[in-house]
C-alpha cells in the first residue's frame, strides 16, 4: 500500500480539495482508496458526509487503543473508494499522549490499513509540520504540497520543503513528490506570475506540472458532497486530477515507492 500525505504550511490553499478529488481520482481507476482526515476541523469529512460530526474516527482511534481502523472506515457509492472522518477526538488531547505514542498508533493504524487490502492511502494533514501531522508524515511514503498561485505564499514554500527534508531523518522512506500548485487563474495576471515564479525558485522536478485551477465547481460539489468528477458537469476538472495522478504514480515509480 502506498500512504501519500497531503501537507501544506498553512491553510487556505486548496488542501482537503486535491486530496478528495486525487483519492476519488485513484479509486475511478480500481485502486481500492482510502480517504483519512487527520485534520481537527474535518473538512473531509463535512465535505463528503454530513453525519461526520456525529462519527468515530481518526482521532478517536489515536486516543482509544480499542478501537480498530475497521470500525471507521466509512464506505462511499463508490466501491473502491472509503474514507475515515477526523471523529470526536481532538488534536489537543492527543498532546497529553506520551512521547512516541501517537506516532506507533499511526503506524499500527496504517498497517491494519493494509492488512484490510487497500492499495492507496491519502491522509489530509493539519496545516503545519508539528503535533499529529508529523506523525503521519513520519509514517507516510509521500507528501505532496499544495500552494495557491498567490504572491504572498510562494516564497514560504521553499522553508516548507526544507522541513519535509529534515523529517527523512525520522523517515527515511518519505518521499517529497512535489508542490501543486493550486487555485490558478490563468486569466488573472498575478496568479500566471505567481505560478511562475515559483516554478522559477524551486528546482523544475519540485514542482508538478499538473496545475488545479480555481473553479467554482468545487465550491458546488462540497455543497453536495461529492467530488467533482461525480457532478454531471465535471469531467473537465476531473481530467486535471487523472493528469495529476498519472504524474505522481511516475514519479512514485521511479522514486521506488509504487508497491
Amino acid at each position: 500500500m502506498i500512504t501519500l500525505a497531503v501537507s501544506s504550511q498553512k491553510g487556505g490553499v486548496g488542501k482537503t480539495t486535491l486530496a478528495i478529488n486525487l483519492a476519488h481520482a485513484y479509486a475511478r481507476m480500481g485502486r481500492k482508496t482510502l480517504l483519512v482526515d487527520s485534520d481537527p476541523q474535518g473538512s473531509v469529512g463535512l465535505s463528503l458526509t454530513r453525519q461526520s460530526r456525529h462519527l468515530s474516527g481518526f482521532f478517536d482511534l489515536l486516543g482509544n487503543p480499542a478501537i480498530k481502523a475497521s470500525q471507521i472506515i466509512v464506505p462511499t457509492r463508490l466501491k473502491t473508494f472509503s474514507l475515515v472522518a477526523a471523529g470526536q477526538g481532538s488534536a489537543y488531547e492527543m498532546s497529553s499522549s506520551a512521547a512516541g505514542v501517537t506516532l506507533y498508533r499511526v503506524r499500527s493504524f496504517l498497517a491494519e490499513i493494509a492488512s484490510l487490502g487497500y492499495d492507496v492511502c491519502i491522509v489530509d494533514c493539519a496545516a503545519g509540520l508539528f503535533g499529529v501531522t508529523a506523525d503521519v508524515l513520519s509514517a507516510s511514503d509521500g507528501v505532496i504540497v499544495p500552494q495557491q498561485a498567490e504572491p504572498l505564499g510562494v516564497r514560504s514554500v521553499p522553508k516548507m520543503l526544507e522541513a519535509l527534508t529534515r523529517m527523512r531523518a525520522v523517515n527515511s522512506r518519505l518521499h517529497i513528490l512535489g508542490v501543486v500548485l493550486t487555485m490558478v487563474q490563468k486569466n488573472l495576471q498575478e496568479s500566471r506570475e505567481s505560478a511562475d515564479a515559483l516554478r522559477g525558485l524551486l528546482p523544475s522536478e519540485m514542482v508538478m506540472k499538473t496545475e488545479i485551477p480555481r473553479d467554482d465547481l468545487f465550491v458546488r460539489a462540497s455543497a453536495k458532497g461529492l467530488p467533482v468528477g461525480v457532478m454531471e458537469e465535471g469531467f473537465s476538472v476531473q481530467s486535471v486530477f487523472e493528469e495529476l495522478r498519472s504524474e505522481l504514480d511516475a514519479r512514485m515509480s521511479y522514486l521506488g515507492t509504487n508497491k
